[in-house]
């Protein structure tokens, strides 16, 4: 039963130099049709079509969030790197540009992007700020860093005549990660050695003029190897002025992940301006789902947000869609918490999330109304929406159906103290061995695991679900918090809702508008 409508939502409540310059004219209208496909997701990026992976070059100038990303113009499997483009003034709804960094003899792999407001590497010119990318240029048997620069808000792309501006002649050296680090006043460059499980610290005046400053290494055997570093400071959860901050370390690594092949590990601890010295060298993961890679945060932005690569290179060619391949996650805003053990790594949905969420509805008695019928009517139209289940200590979760044995369940494990994702017969694609799974996240309380037997002192457990149309998101914020992300293919666009568990006491569903309209 539904209440009164306000403004937008309606609120009802369920209560339980020099060089090759490229031209980026605009590809998208935005009535464009060819976003909606049947996998096609209505509230993550995806490019208009063909292949795409690891986010690159975020950054946010002059009112507008760019997102550069790798991506094949050629073909839908990898292969011809390129940096796709695409703009939004939102955080949410993209318009995708022509290619900014375009393939020639040299492959453009994956980088950042920075605003040198100072001018320092003198590419700007009177009233042209420039934007600067700092890329991995692949040639076979060498990789090494390019910068290219844009005067025009990313819109055209010069490549810097001096390139390659940090060159150590070896197959394996990539992902510059770049940012201005005031207190030492220098640009700070962290790039990886995959082989090595190691990344290395560079630091420049200008951007093209590079010193090597030190490196971080923590050997792992079970993963595989490093890529996309991402060196950010971030703040304590605790301090509400945000004055206090932590430097995190995001690494992501190509196999040996917690839900089998690539996936992301993070570590929290200082960094001066030469070296990173981690608290410990605890492996933690960013995602306990099997698609989650790759991402960075935002340059030239307040607040530490990030993007990932929704995907697992253990099947990222096999996707069943088409004319494109990829997707990227929603953006997470970052914090770190204090724990007994340390400091853990907070993601939760930034408040820009606002501007595509809809109508929202409860209910105000389980007992008088029917979980399943009134949440079903409320999104039988919709392609991506959120729910909200609050339940206490107990089996419980929710059901996404999409025919006889096909669904995606969602929910948390008493028994295991584990929260799930269960795609195993989510639809196609779960032939894929590596594909199907049951991605756990471990339910902890304080500093260590809830005992058996024992229930935890929280007086409910709340899981926080974005479902699009192939994907589903989880976050859950317990005193150690745990985010799921895992792609679903399922066999409609539509599936029905069928929560369980008696322990539910609350649920909400919010209607998200697509970000292609």
């Amino acid at each position: 039963m539904l209440i009164s409508e306000m403004t937008k939502k309606l609120i009802a409540v369920v209560m339980l130099g020099m060089g090759l310059v490229i031209d980026s004219a605009q590809a998208q209208t935005p009535a464009d049709t060819a976003y909606s496909q049947p996998y096609r997701n209505q509230v993550h990026f995806s490019p208009r079509k063909n292949w795409t992976n690891d986010p690159n070059g975020l950054v946010f100038h002059d009112g507008e969030y760019h997102l550069f990303f790798q991506h094949n113009p050629e073909g839908i499997r990898w292969g011809h790197m390129t940096w796709g483009h695409a703009v939004s003034t939102d955080l949410m709804r993209w318009k995708e540009l022509a290619p900014a960094i375009t393939e020639d003899s040299v492959m453009a792999f994956s980088g950042s992007v920075v605003v040198d407001e100072r001018n320092t590497s003198g590419f700007g010119k009177v009233g042209q700020v420039p934007m600067v990318a700092i890329y991995t240029g692949h040639r076979k048997g060498n990789q090494s860093q390019f910068l290219a620069y844009s005067l025009d808000k990313g819109r055209t792309w010069t490549k810097y005549a001096g390139n390659p501006v940090v060159d150590r002649n070896q197959p394996d050296f990539r992902d510059p990660n770049v940012f201005w680090h005031a207190p030492t006043s220098q640009w700070i460059m962290s790039v990886v050695l995959p082989q090595e499980q190691r990344a290395l610290f560079y630091g420049s005046p200008n951007l093209k003029s590079w010193t090597e400053l030190g490196d971080f290494s923590v050997r792992n055997p079970k993963l595989g190897i490093w890529e996309c570093p991402a060196l950010m400071p971030v703040p304590v959860e605790s301090d509400t002025t945000g004055q206090t901050r932590k430097w995190v370390m995001l690494m992501s690594v190509g196999n040996g992940a917690v839900a089998g092949g690539s996936g992301m590990q993070y570590f929290v601890g200082e960094f001066d301006g030469r070296r990173f010295v981690p608290q410990d060298t605890v492996t933690r993961f960013v995602d306990y789902g099997k698609d989650y890679y790759a991402a960075i945060q935002f340059n030239h932005l307040d607040r530490p947000i990030t993007i990932g690569w929704m995907n697992n290179w253990q099947y990222a060619n096999d996707l069943p869609t088409s004319p494109f391949r990829g997707a990227m996650t929603l953006p997470r805003q970052l914090s770190v918490r204090t724990m007994p053990t340390g400091y853990v790594l907070v993601q939760t949905l930034p408040r820009e999330m606002e501007a595509i969420r809809g109508n929202e509805t409860q209910l105000l008695n389980l007992k008088k109304f029917d979980l399943n019928k009134d949440a079903n009517a409320f999104v039988r139209e919709s392609d991506a929406y959120e729910l909200t289940i609050r339940a206490g200590w107990g089996n419980f979760g929710v059901r996404l159906k999409t025919g006889p044995n096909k669904e995606t369940v969602i929910g948390f494990d008493s028994t295991r103290r584990e929260i799930y994702v269960d795609r195993m017969r989510s639809g196609r694609l779960t032939d894929n061995a590596k594909f199907a799974a049951r991605t756990v996240a471990p339910y902890r309380v304080g500093n260590t695991v809830v005992p058996a037997g024992k229930k935890p002192l929280l007086p409910s457990i709340t899981l926080h679900v974005v479902v699009d149309r192939a994907a589903v998101e989880v976050f859950v914020d317990g005193l150690e918090p745990v985010t799921l992300t895992n792609q679903i293919f399922p066999g409609k666009a539509h599936p029905t809702l069928d929560f369980f568990g008696p322990s539910i006491r609350s649920v909400e569903v919010c209607q998200l508008d697509s970000v292609w309209k």
